[in-house]
């Protein structure tokens, strides 16, 4: 990425232009990692675009995972981000990072550490933004643990493969599942853009998708989480199957469970709303708690 200055705290530029970001890259011998599952974000119009998604400000602070060498932290600094916590387990790129901290002092900071390992609620005592550019082995593992602490989360702007976002945000058929329904339950989620692969180096074998993710002021109907796991785990584990079929691996009485949460026992899972699911979690606990002794 191109080395535009950005400005900062006071609103000012760092006094010489920032070195091209393939300068980085070559002084501190950044080859992308496949252990790593690193695809570095190269193209300066791409890392804006994601930026102004995230709509980053003077009063939140910004969480991003897996910065790489910085393009995209290049441009949530360019787009007024006051501060951004920066988590990356590549120690050749830290030092690299660590290079553009000093350009703009007090405005980024570097974590050396595993972002699985990273507890958001150590980045600023009130609520952050998210933003990633998410390794491919790990998005939907990190994706999972922010979601069980979206009341410190404003909202998420991240980076996954397509076919990942597409269940995100799917509402009914193949692509919908456990994934589709934990997410919508906790957020607002929304596919913003694609992804080619030549925006990165290495090419990734697939099309990336940019999707926002904005936490609800309450989740979309009440439910334990533990129920909607087992729920949900039980329909998508065979969805092919009538849920009277399907929701035996749970019950050994699957029609009480439907009846009283109201869904009929020839429904499918990928028929099923989020509040239906919601609505058998709540039966699924109560039946539960009733037999215990």
């Amino acid at each position: 990425m191109s080395g535009g200055g950005a400005p900062d705290a006071a609103g000012s530029e760092p006094e010489s232009p920032l070195a091209p970001l393939s300068a980085v890259i070559a002084r501190h011998g950044l080859r992308p990692r496949r252990a790593l599952g690193q695809h570095f974000l190269l193209d300066p119009g791409l890392c804006g675009r994601i930026a102004r998604a995230a709509r980053p400000d003077a009063a939140s602070a910004i969480l991003e995972v897996g910065p790489g060498p910085g393009g995209l932290t290049r441009a949530l600094l360019a787009a007024g981000a006051a501060r951004i916590v920066a988590v990356e387990k590549d120690r050749r790129c830290v030092a690299a990072l660590q290079e553009l901290a000093a350009r703009f002092p007090g405005r980024l900071e570097i974590v050396e550490g595993d972002a699985l390992a990273f507890d958001v609620a150590s980045v600023a005592p009130a609520r952050i933004g998210i933003v990633a550019n998410l390794p491919y082995n790990i998005g939907t593992r990190l994706l999972l643990r922010w979601l069980d602490r979206a009341e410190r989360i404003d909202s998420m702007t991240l980076m996954f493969q397509k076919e990942v976002a597409v269940r995100l945000t799917a509402t009914g058929g193949r692509d919908y599942g456990g994934l589709s329904v934990r997410a919508q339950w906790l957020c607002d989620c929304e596919r913003l853009f694609d992804v080619s692969p030549g925006s990165f180096q290495p090419p990734p074998a697939v099309t990336s998708t940019v999707v926002r993710l904005v936490p609800r002021a309450e989740p979309l109907a009440p439910a334990e989480p533990d129920a909607l796991d087992d729920v949900t785990r039980a329909a998508f584990g065979q969805r092919r199957k009538m849920l009277r079929s399907a929701l035996r691996r749970l019950t050994r009485d699957p029609h009480a469970l439907l009846e009283g949460a109201g869904i009929a026992p020839e429904a499918r899972a990928e028929t099923l709303s989020v509040a239906d699911f919601c609505a058998l979690a709540r039966t699924w606990a109560a039946m539960r708690r009733a037999e215990e002794p």
